[in-house]
């Protein structure tokens, strides 16, 4: 029976080491994939194969495409895509660090680790600005539909495609502002958390945190938004822009496990 990865639909973790790869050259990415493959898979680890990845493998997977680059008014969103992913997952930093230690064994001299970014959980799960982070998210069966591929037939039910982002915030900005003013920037209320109905065409209801991932059935509802937000559509850039900035920016396919092991049948491994 083939799932989604555990970890895709588990609740935040209280720590989290996020790992960027690129294939070194004239290496056999196939071999260090596979035995990526035999690893135990569970709600500790969350993997994304690139799309050069794919198509190094010989393979494509319909809906996979490089992270766009995109600029609009005042706003500047880059693609740093790289070739592999992975989300480790926990509450020991320690932990976190033997896990990667391993993973880069696992994939030996056919990738280099480009980047690491390690992240914890704030509060109840807000954003660093105080802000409720995750409050439009899908819950239960909803979360399934919107997150997971299903009726594409063996080796890609279970699948999910991700979005990742690093962004940095400017927080003295934004506490200079007026509490209110500070609101119609978030598009909630801070107090309560509740949605403004009057807020501006500019604010952001969805209250993104330094290492913003986003997996979904496809690609096309994220990079739908992103491109609102940088006011592709009506001009209007997103007011998140007033106190962030993205650094960074990856699309990832993320395979299904069978047995507990990524499920590689669609890269033919």
């Amino acid at each position: 029976m083939t799932h989604a990865q555990p970890g895709i639909l588990a609740p935040v973790p209280g720590h989290a080491r996020f790992m960027e790869f690129v294939m070194a050259p004239d290496s056999d990415t196939g071999f260090a994939v596979a035995e990526l493959g035999s690893l135990d898979v569970d709600e500790r680890t969350v993997v994304g194969f690139g799309p050069a990845l794919v198509a190094a493998l010989g393979r494509s997977i319909d809906g996979l495409r490089p992270f766009p680059a995109l600029v609009g008014p005042g706003c500047n969103v880059p693609s740093t895509q790289v070739d592999l992913w992975c989300w480790l997952r926990g509450d020991d930093r320690g932990a976190l660090m033997h896990q990667g230690r391993a993973i880069e064994n696992t994939l030996g001299s056919a990738f280099r680790l480009d980047r690491v970014v390690d992240g914890f959980k704030y509060g109840r799960g807000q954003d660093l600005s105080g802000y409720e982070d995750g409050t439009e998210n899908p819950q239960g069966d909803d979360a399934v539909a919107a997150a997971i591929v299903r009726d594409r037939g063996p080796g890609l039910d279970g699948s999910s495609f991700v979005a990742v982002q690093q962004w940095i915030h400017d927080l003295d900005h934004l506490e200079s502002l007026a509490p209110d003013e500070r609101d119609n920037v978030i598009g909630r209320r801070l107090s309560d958390n509740e949605e403004l109905d009057d807020a501006p065409p500019s604010a952001d209801a969805i209250g993104e945190g330094l290492m913003f991932v986003a997996f979904g059935k496809s690609l096309d509802a994220y990079e739908a938004q992103l491109r609102r937000m940088t006011g592709e559509e009506d001009g209007i850039t997103d007011a998140t822009f007033r106190f962030s900035r993205p650094i960074s920016g990856g699309y990832f396919w993320c395979p299904p496990v069978a047995e507990g092991r990524l499920d590689l049948r669609a890269l033919s491994l």
